[in-house]
């Protein structure tokens, strides 16, 4: 399609956060009429104030944290806490005026197919109780996979409300002061889940454990002194993991390599064992850490393990099996005594406004979605993701299928892929999670990391860019993805406007 040729869309872009906002921005620089929607009173997503709970900080440090135009302030610290985050995209929004496209405190209830016979979908949105209804020739679903609390309930738990106990989401915590003098259970073992346990510590509770169902490899912002961007986020390191579509020759190079590779990874194990103490604290992984690392791989909370081997902070491999007069039962069969019950198991995933066939087109059985390219369905037209694409850098990543999203509306990317060059790559996609690498799964497959470079090589390529890496290939190999630098990139892809 040549350039100039796209047709100017109305797009509804539903969610103001991270994610969002890139869109918004995305789809509005092409010359299409952008109406946002946010259900909350702000922007931020999960960034949003009432949102975080307390000490929340970014698990990337914040030059792989930010927009490519618009770099995190200097005199923020390498791991911003959420209020700068939130004051952050705010200023995002501010330098690209997107409050004017957004529309605040509305919910969509509903999503389905326009009943005039023309491309896109009605939206049914809610405000203040009252519902309206409104047609778009495109949307972009740009909620993520941190929308909708994982609700979770275990026996006793009315009876243990009645007699002053607390149960809450993790996304709840938002007053430390409610675990003084309280033990304090929290059930999870994500960062969420850390970050709460050793802030309750810091608060005053009596006593507070960690229960969680397995133990996962947990890396420190610092590994032997050296920040991790400079070991994990490097296309040398990225190329040692089990990639998609690897060709006949990358996978004899790989097999070649595979004994170095082998000692790589058995070296940071080491380290971590040892830096951390894993053994002591009966925390070594079963599974090896290059089968692991995915978007669940948590960093460590500052002060989680200080916590650990100063017995303010117990834990347990098991489950809650149900509250009692006491406190709680666990799995184990062991009884512990709890006041406050922070349940950290996470977000559903889905899109709940979503017709159920429509659904039943995106998710497999087994919760597997899909995707092409972390975006699209050949089976629901006129309709995206941003935000699928979760990884270790996630604005960036945003940012990226932002732009690859708005080129495949507007059938402008220089590989336009057709119906079954799509379902061929999900199909081939789909078997590489479930037989090559099982943890690629995680978040419905919904995950990127820690394939940031190769997973952007193919957005770039797609999209035609003219630029793909950094002039020096030293730097290319071995640094972490370079927000700015990405920004040349896409600045180097064909450019042109909705008529």
């Amino acid at each position: 399609m040549s350039a100039g040729a796209a047709r100017r869309k109305s797009v509804a872009v539903i969610g103001g956060g991270v994610s969002g906002l890139a869109a918004a921005k995305a789809f509005a620089e092409r010359g299409h009429d952008v109406t946002g929607f946010e259900r909350s009173h702000d922007f931020g997503g999960v960034w949003e104030l009432s949102r975080s709970y307390p000490d929340v900080q970014t698990q990337s440090p914040k030059d792989l944290y930010c927009y490519t135009d618009h770099p995190m302030p200097q005199d923020y610290p390498e791991w911003p806490k959420g209020p700068q985050v939130h004051d952050y995209l705010l200023s995002y929004a501010e330098k690209h005026d997107l409050a004017r496209l957004f529309r605040l405190n509305r919910n969509i209830k509903s999503m389905e197919r326009r009943k005039d016979g023309q491309p896109g979908w009605t939206l049914t949105i809610e405000t203040d109780g009252a519902e309206q209804r409104e047609d778009f020739d495109f949307v972009a679903v740009c909620t993520g996979q941190f929308s909708e609390k994982n609700i979770i309930t275990h026996p006793g738990q009315d009876r243990f409300a009645k007699r002053g106990g607390l149960v809450m989401h993790s996304s709840e915590y938002t007053d430390p002061g409610i675990v003084r003098g309280k033990d304090v259970v929290v059930l999870g073992g994500s960062k969420s889940a850390t970050d709460i346990a050793v802030n309750a510590t810091k608060n005053g509770a009596k006593s507070v454990r960690l229960v969680y169902r397995e133990n996962v490899w947990r890396i420190p912002y610092f590994v032997a002194g050296i920040n991790f961007k400079h070991l994990l986020y490097m296309r040398a390191q990225e190329q040692q993991f089990n990639q998609w579509g690897k060709s006949v020759v990358r996978r004899a190079v790989a097999a070649l390599f595979k004994p170095f590779v082998w000692a790589n990874f058995r070296g940071l194990e080491t380290l971590l064992k040892l830096q951390l103490g894993l053994k002591k604290h009966n925390m070594v992984p079963d599974i090896p850490i290059e089968k692991d690392v995915s978007c669940s791989v948590p960093i460590v909370t500052p002060g989680f393990f200080e916590a650990l081997n100063s017995g303010q902070l117990q834990t347990t491999i098991g489950s809650f099996d149900s509250y009692t007069d006491d406190g709680l039962k666990l799995t184990t069969g062991e009884f512990v005594p709890c006041g406050v019950a922070v349940l950290a198991v996470g977000w559903k995933l889905g899109v709940p406004y979503l017709p159920r066939e429509c659904q039943d087109k995106l998710i497999e059985q087994d919760g597997q979605y899909r995707v092409y390219r972390l975006s699209v369905n050949p089976d629901l037209p006129d309709m995206g993701f941003v935000g699928f694409n979760s990884s270790f850098c996630t604005i960036l990543s945003a940012e990226m299928i932002a732009n690859w999203l708005v080129r495949y509306a507007d059938g402008q990317l220089a590989n336009q892929p057709s119906r079954a060059e799509m379902n061929a790559n999900i199909e081939m996609m789909l078997d590489w999670r479930r037989n090559e690498r099982p943890a690629a799964q995680i978040y419905g497959g919904l995950c990127s990391a820690p394939f940031h470079f190769k997973h952007f090589d193919e957005l770039l390529a797609d999209m035609g860019a003219a630029k793909t890496k950094r002039s020096n290939p030293l730097a290319e190999q071995f640094r972490y993805p370079d927000a700015a630098a990405y920004g040349e990139f896409l600045a180097s892809a064909p450019q042109y406007k909705a008529n």
